[in-house]
């Protein structure tokens, strides 16, 4: 087993899996995901994902660092804190998180996901 991973490497690699939020979380627009996971390992999952714009509710059960890679979005808590995301700009999202995602422009982002053991 290799004990390393090169993200853009593995993603070139890997078939990507296409979707979208649920249609009742939806806000604004017709966003798409494109997501290359590259990794699925015991609650642990990391890889590459991109979205189109358009707005949508999230709530997260689940640990998630994340770093913007292209594009622009938007994180808004349920409280109303917002917090503006762009190249370079890197994100943890607690479990219990609630509040919306907002693709501005195109986003892609890496990301590291932490399943609740349960």
């Amino acid at each position: 087993m290799q004990t390393f991973l090169l993200l853009a490497e593995a993603a070139a690699a890997v078939a990507p899996e296409h979707g979208s939020p649920p249609p009742d979380r939806v806000i604004a627009g017709d966003p798409r995901f494109t997501t290359w996971n590259l990794e699925d390992r015991d609650g642990l999952f990391c890889g590459i994902w991109e979205a189109t714009p358009g707005k949508w509710r999230i709530a997260y059960d689940e640990w998630e660092y994340c770093r913007i890679l292209a594009g622009r979005s938007v994180v808004t808590a349920q409280d109303g804190a917002a917090i503006a995301l762009g190249p370079g700009d890197s994100l943890v999202l607690r479990p219990g998180f609630r509040g919306t995602w907002e693709v501005i422009e195109t986003t892609r982002k890496d990301y590291v996901i932490l399943m609740p053991r349960g």
